[in-house]
């Protein structure tokens, strides 16, 4: 079953309260997103641990509900 992009939305953000989410549907399939997160938790942090925090909110569901997200990270300006 495919993921909506409110539910990548919701999972991220209730882990990072603060995170600005834009998600984007690729394919059209529900299965691949582009997702852009802008978040304080980021601050400091490697691109690779920036992604982890993100892959870590999604509860395991990449590689089975979503199959795939390209992720752009950032913190605040």
């Amino acid at each position: 079953m495919a993921m909506q992009p409110a539910e990548i939305e919701a999972l991220i953000k209730a882990a990072l309260p603060d995170a600005q989410v834009t998600i984007e549907d690729l394919a059209g399939d529900g299965d691949h997103y582009a997702a852009t997160v802008v978040s304080e938790a980021f601050r400091g942090r490697s691109r690779v641990q920036q992604h982890q925090l993100v892959y870590a909110a999604l509860r395991g569901r990449m590689g089975g509900e979503l199959h795939a997200l390209a992720l752009q990270t950032s913190a605040p300006a």
